[in-house]
């Protein structure tokens, strides 16, 4: 189920067939449910390829709900006249705010300290304890200045930060150089060809010694054996991850056993108000591009279709946070 009222506004003018399992539906579930569907609400988890839309002749509409689309086989989509959305906007604010919760936390060792006190460690105060680093004055590189990433600079200004950007326009050596001068890193691009695993162990190498890496956008970017590596040299400063790759990370995963790493379980757009906003914004695709629409927030273009926009995003691309 979906947060807030937007599923009973598609009830109202559809059938609807909901997934109650708690987790999501295996592979042939999927494929079997969508057998007849015209349109398809697609949470992050769910696998949009040629042999899904292959088994569900009828599709019209995809929509996501998400502001990435790396799940969906967008040419592919496109080429059988099925309209893609998302949900951007909705989850701007509350991204944001768990970057800057997320960096906040690892800068000042805040998960660590808590367990300290819970594990019956802490005595007395001492002026060595838990010493955590200042970011009045620090520096942050934002990879990615679409809305989140632009969204997480203001907030970052306001605490005093100097904000250096990499855009999609800015080449490998503006990013080596953004990457060399910065106390933080935060990753705020879509997961491409372009950008996977953006940060490795030649990037991670680019990184000013010390510095805290931030990723609230995709876990498909980050290398996380080699941020492990950086993390085990000293070489990195702290790792605070909202995204991994694979989701969930298994429990033995050592970036799980590595210091000075804070993860937290893609929560993201984890407000009350945030995920009732994408829940409309998905049914709003929905019901529009069924309806023979222009989607609210279109992905692709669909040919001789109402609902195609008027200014084409490329496939790989996001309409919300574009890569470098």
């Amino acid at each position: 189920m979906l947060p807030g009222t937007a599923l009973d506004r598609l009830r109202e003018r559809h059938d609807v067939l909901v997934w109650e399992g708690e987790l999501p539906p295996s592979r042939e579930a999927l494929v079997g449910l969508v057998r007849d569907a015209e349109g398809l609400l697609a949470l992050l988890t769910d696998r949009i390829d040629p042999e899904l839309m292959d088994a569900a002749p009828k599709l019209r509409a995809v929509s996501n709900y998400a502001v990435g689309f790396d799940n969906i086989d967008v040419a592919g989509a496109t080429a059988r006249g099925i309209a893609i959305g998302n949900t951007p906007d909705a989850l701007t604010d509350a991204t944001a705010e768990l970057t800057l919760a997320l960096l906040m936390a690892r800068a000042r060792g805040i998960v660590e300290g808590d367990a300290f006190v819970r594990s019956g460690a802490w005595r007395t105060w001492s002026p060595t304890a838990f010493l955590g680093a200042g970011l009045t004055g620090a520096t942050m590189a934002v990879i990615g200045p679409g809305r989140i990433g632009t969204a997480v600079a203001d907030r970052a200004r306001g605490l005093r930060m100097r904000v250096l950007v990499q855009g999609r326009q800015d080449s490998r050596e503006h990013l080596r150089a953004v990457l060399a001068e910065s106390d933080v890193v935060s990753l705020h691009c879509p997961l491409t060809p372009e950008t996977a695993l953006l940060i490795d162990g030649r990037t991670l190498a680019w990184m000013k010694p010390g510095a805290i890496l931030i990723n609230t956008s995709r876990g498909g970017l980050v290398d996380l054996d080699a941020v492990a590596d950086a993390l085990d040299a000293g070489r990195l400063g702290g790792a605070a991850l909202d995204t991994m790759d694979p989701e969930p990370v298994p429990l033995g995963h050592r970036i799980l056993s590595t210091p000075r790493v804070t993860v937290t379980p893609h929560i993201g757009s984890g407000t009350a108000a945030a995920r009732a906003a994408m829940a409309d914004a998905a049914v709003d695709n929905l019901l529009l591009a069924l309806d023979g629409e222009r989607m609210r927030f279109p992905v692709n273009t669909v040919a001789g279709r109402a609902n195609a926009s008027s200014t084409p995003v490329p496939p790989s691309t996001s309409s919300t946070d574009r890569p470098i």
